[in-house]
């Protein structure tokens, strides 16, 4: 970070802070020292916050104009952004020929193109201090085809490479990008991406044999997860260092997913098609 920033209280921004990770993340930031800025889709959702030391705003990451306000709204109150969170996020889950359209579409806006635009955002002015950090809140299921989670884990491996180039884009102005890659850690991901998932148990649905699968897999995340808080503790000491990581992993099973995805690609479909039974739609 720049050293300029070092020496005040630093400002942080965290999109997606309604629950979960990014909730508990503006709470350990806040603990930190940090004047933090925990921003939410549904103003309701992190109303409370303001009275608990943290700032709420309302912040959209589907809504360019609520980008827009919300970001504005933390200039006028604080003068700068130090540190940008992007956690807001999406996930349906079931399979890709059958997923909803319009699903696909919501999630590629809130998890790929709503990040690109509250970074855009936000580099005009950490442009002008000459100093920045940029958080993106990929998955490790970015690294790797997760059956039942295809326009998840694509949307999080755009982000991940989109997070690359901006580090080389960036650099020059002395705006740094970390990318944060979790495994398993508690949140409410299961219970909103379980959302609808009975359409798979009918028989117009050709996975209905497999809707067992398709239910394990939007709940795998949630099998002995690590939690919130504890994940938001570690991860706030990696992103807050001097010379952060490039990427950082943490979570249950994280680096373990991680060097499964290095097999090759008929070792990894074979673990990948009997985890999930794929091979029981034959009949």
């Amino acid at each position: 970070m720049n050293e300029d920033t070092s020496q005040k209280k630093q400002v942080v921004v965290i999109t997606g802070c309604s629950s979960g990770i990014g909730r508990a993340l503006a709470f350990e930031f806040h603990r930190s020292g940090y004047r933090t800025f925990a921003t939410a889709r549904r103003p309701e959702s992190v109303k409370e916050l303001s009275g608990q030391g943290l700032e709420a705003v309302h912040l959209d990451v589907a809504e360019s104009s609520s980008i827009k306000e919300g970001i504005s709204t933390v200039i006028d109150l604080a003068g700068r952004i130090d540190i940008l969170v992007n956690n807001a996020g999406f996930n349906p889950f079931g399979p890709l020929v059958e997923v909803p359209i319009e699903q696909i579409r919501m999630l590629f806006e809130t998890n790929v193109i709503g990040p690109i635009a509250v970074i855009q955002e936000v580099f005009r002015y950490m442009v002008q201090q000459r100093s920045g950090r940029i958080v993106n809140i990929g998955s490790v299921a970015g690294l790797l085809p997760n059956p039942f989670a295809g326009p998840y884990s694509a949307s999080k491996a755009a982000l991940h490479m989109l997070s690359e180039v901006l580090r080389i884009e960036c650099a020059p102005f002395g705006i740094d990008v970390v990318v944060v890659q979790p495994g398993s850690v508690r949140s409410n991901v299961a219970a909103t991406g379980s959302i609808g998932l009975e359409r798979y148990q009918s028989q117009g649905s050709h996975y209905h044999a497999g809707h067992p699968q398709i239910m394990r897999r939007a709940n795998a995340s949630q099998v002995n997860p690590m939690p919130a808080k504890e994940f938001a503790a570690k991860l706030v000491e990696e992103v807050t260092k001097k010379d952060a990581p490039r990427i950082v992993r943490l979570g249950t099973g994280a680096d373990y997913i991680a060097e499964i995805a290095k097999l090759p690609s008929p070792e990894l479909e074979r673990i990948l098609t009997q985890q999930f039974e794929l091979d029981s739609l034959r009949k």
